[in-house]
C-alpha cells in the first residue's frame, strides 16, 4: 500500500511542519480510543487493526452476554474473595492495555518531521488521552477493592462456625438469623437492642417467617448456663429479683453479655453481647439460631443516606424525639413526621422506625418490618454505584455480625428465591395477637408453640389470593407511589398471630 502523505507547511523557506498530519494523527488516535483499531487500519496495518476491532468487539458482546445471561451466577461470584481478585486483575490489565493501544495508534500515525516541541506537546496530550481513558477502569477497580474490603471486614464469623462452602444448605431445611438493631446512642451505657428478629428462613422455598420480641419483655426464662445469675427469670440488675420493677428487659440483655465473659466463653469483647442475646432469644423460641446480623442504628441513617433516602407511608403523626416516662412527657418532641407519603433522609427513617412515644412497641415492631422492605424495594442500583464509597464505609461502621464470607454465595442465591416471589410471614410476639403471651414473665411453652405454629404454616401450600378489594387498591396505588401501605394491625390469621408481610405493608 502507497504511505500515507502528510500534509504541512513552510516556516521561513525551511522544511515544511506536517501541522494538518499532526490532527489528523490526534483525530485517529481519538477514534482509536473508542474503536480499537481505526489508526492502525488508516495507516495501511489493517491485519492489526482488524484483530484489535475483533478483540474490543468480543470483549464488548462477551461482557454483554455473561451480564444478561448468568446474572444470578454473577452476584455469587462478586461476593467471593478469588473471583473479587481475579476481576480487580482483568480490570488492571484492560486498562494497562486499553492505555498501550491509546499511545501505540498515535504512534503508527505520528507525522514524520515534528519539531521536538511539537513532539512533546502532542505526546503528553495523548498519555492524557490515555490516562482519560483508563480512569473510569482505575475506578472500577478500586470499588471492587473496596467491596472486597468491606465483605472481609463485615463478614469475618468468629472462627466458631465450619460452612460447608459446596453444599451449604446439606441436612439444614432452614436457616435462622437473628436480626438486631442495636442503639448505642450518647445518652446510653452500652448497645440496647431495641429490635430484635428472627428471621427462620426455608433454604428450599425462601419462604420467611420473621418471629419479633419485644424489647420490654421482663423475667423471662433464660437458658441453664444463666440461671445462676438471674435463678427467677430474667430480672437484670434488679436488686429484688423477684419484684424486678422496671429492671431486667430484653434489650439490656446485650450489656449483660458484655459485663459477664463467663457467660460466652471463647468470644471477645463486642461479640459476647450478641450471642448471649442469640442464645436467650433462641432458647425462648425454640430455635437453634445460626447467625446474627446487628445494626447500629445511629449509623443506620448514613446507609439510608447513601442510598438516596427512602419513601414510606406514615399512618399517623409519629413525634420525633422526646420521651414519655409512665406516661408524663418528661422531654417534648423536636418536631413531627406527618400523615401521609413523604421521602425520607437517613435521620428522618430512623425516626420513623424507631419513634413508640405515638403508639407502642408493637406498632413499632411493625413499621420496622415495613422500613426494611421499602428499603429492599426501593434500592437504586445507580445510586448505590455512584455513592458506593459512601456506602461501603456507612456499612463497615453500622454492621457486624458473625456470618462468614464462605456462607455469602449461598445466601445471596437465597435472597434471590426469597425476591421471586417467596412468602414471608411476620409473626411479632404480641398479646394481643398470640394466645397466652404476655410480656412479664411470658410462657415458654406458648413462645414456642407460637414459633413453631407459625414455622409450620409457612411450610404450607399457598392457597389461592381473594378478590381484590378497595383497600388492596389502595396498597397498589401506595406501591406505584414507591412506598408499602402503613403498617396495620388486622385480626390473627390461622398461623396463630403470623400475617404476610404484604398484609401488613401492602
Amino acid at each position: 500500500m502507497a504511505p500515507r502523505q502528510y500534509g504541512g507547511r513552510a516556516v521561513n523557506g525551511r522544511e515544511s511542519i506536517p501541522v494538518a498530519g499532526l490532527w489528523r494523527a490526534l483525530g485517529l488516535t481519538v477514534a482509536s480510543a473508542v474503536v480499537w483499531g481505526i489508526a492502525h487500519i488508516w495507516a495501511g496495518r489493517r491485519a492489526t487493526g482488524f484483530t484489535l476491532m475483533g478483540l474490543l468487539a468480543a470483549l464488548i458482546f462477551g461482557t454483554a452476554t455473561v451480564g444478561l445471561a448468568f446474572q444470578d451466577k454473577l452476584k455469587e461470584m462478586v461476593v467471593q474473595d478469588t473471583w473479587l481478585n481475579v476481576i480487580i486483575a482483568g480490570i488492571i490489565v484492560l486498562a494497562i492495555a486499553w492505555a498501550v493501544i491509546v499511545i501505540r495508534s498515535f504512534q503508527v500515525v505520528r507525522p514524520p518531521g515534528l519539531p521536538t516541541a511539537m513532539r512533546i506537546t502532542s505526546g503528553a496530550l495523548v498519555v492524557i488521552m490515555a490516562l482519560m481513558v483508563c480512569t473510569p477502569l482505575v475506578y472500577a477497580a478500586n470499588a471492587t477493592y473496596v467491596l472486597r474490603d468491606t465483605l472481609s471486614s463485615i463478614f469475618a464469623g468468629d472462627g466458631n462456625t465450619a460452612v460447608n462452602a459446596s453444599d451449604p444448605w446439606k441436612n439444614k431445611p432452614r436457616i435462622n438469623v437473628l436480626l438486631l438493631g442495636g442503639d448505642g446512642g450518647a445518652d446510653r451505657t452500652g448497645i440496647r437492642t431495641d429490635s430484635m428478629t428472627v428471621a427462620s428462613i426455608d433454604t428450599k422455598t425462601g419462604n420467611t417467617v420473621l418471629l419479633s420480641l419485644p424489647r420490654s419483655l421482663q423475667k423471662f426464662p433464660v437458658p441453664p448456663k444463666m440461671r445462676k445469675l438471674w435463678p427467677y427469670g430474667y430480672t437484670g440488675d434488679a436488686a429484688n429479683p423477684q419484684h424486678p420493677g422496671g429492671e431486667g428487659l430484653l434489650n439490656e440483655l446485650y450489656i449483660q453479655g458484655e459485663r459477664h465473659p463467663e457467660l460466652e466463653p471463647g468470644y471477645k469483647r463486642g461479640q459476647r453481647g450478641p450471642h448471649l442475646v442469640e442464645d436467650a432469644i433462641g432458647y425462648l423460641t425454640g430455635l437453634k439460631i445460626d447467625y446474627y446480623v446487628l445494626v447500629n442504628l445511629n449509623g443506620f441513617k448514613d446507609i439510608v443516606d447513601a442510598m438516596g433516602g427512602v419513601t414510606v407511608h406514615v399512618e399517623k403523626r409519629l413525634p420525633i424525639g422526646g420521651e414519655i416516662v409512665n406516661g408524663v412527657q418528661t422531654k417534648p418532641p423536636t418536631g413531627y413526621l406527618s400523615a401521609g407519603t413523604h421521602h425520607l433522609n437517613g435521620n428522618l427513617a430512623l425516626w420513623y422506625g424507631r419513634s413508640r412515644d405515638a403508639d407502642d412497641d408493637f406498632h413499632r415492631m411493625d413499621r420496622q418490618k415495613c422500613l426494611m422492605k421499602d428499603i429492599a424495594d426501593q434500592a437504586d442500583p445507580q445510586k448505590v454505584v455512584a455513592n458506593f464509597q459512601k456506602l461501603a464505609k456507612a456499612a463497615k461502621n453500622t454492621i457486624s455480625t458473625n456470618i462468614p464470607v464462605a456462607l455469602l454465595p449461598a445466601l445471596v442465591k437465597l435472597s434471590g428465591t426469597v425476591k421471586k416471589g417467596a412468602d414471608i410471614q411476620s409473626m411479632p410476639y404480641n398479646p394481643g395477637k398470640v394466645a397466652n403471651f404476655h410480656v412479664y414473665e411470658p410462657s415458654l411453652t406458648v413462645m414456642r408453640q407460637a414459633a413453631a405454629k407459625a414455622i409450620a404454616n409457612s411450610m404450607k401450600p399457598a392457597t389461592a389470593a381473594p378478590a381484590s378489594t378497595p383497600s388492596a387498591s389502595t396498597s397498589a396505588k401506595a406501591r406505584r407511589a414507591g412506598a408499602s401501605a402503613s403498617p396495620s394491625h388486622r385480626s390473627s390469621s390461622s398461623s396463630g398471630g403470623a400475617t404476610s408481610l404484604k398484609n401488613i405493608c401492602g
